[in-house]
């Protein structure tokens, strides 16, 4: 599952991130590494970009984005 897929009020721990360079980078650079927990607060009226809460901020995620963060389910 990536984090394009999920839904509000799920919680989803980050599995393995994909994509080279730059854009991986940037991910990384958010604070979505290996390991680390998401709540998914809300998702835009038109699907896009989601919103989620990791390492205790809040942050916007293009689904472009989410679809290279493989993740799964903790709870939700």
């Amino acid at each position: 599952m990536t984090l394009k897929d999920s839904k509000p009020g799920q919680t989803l721990k980050v599995i393995k991130i994909s994509g080279e360079g730059a854009i991986k980078r940037r991910i990384m650079d958010m604070g979505i590494t290996k390991g680390v927990e998401l709540h998914i607060r809300k998702v835009a009226p038109l699907g896009d970009p989601v919103e989620l809460t990791v390492r205790g901020y809040e942050l916007s995620v293009r689904k472009e984005d989410g679809q290279m963060i493989e993740t799964e389910i903790i709870s939700g």
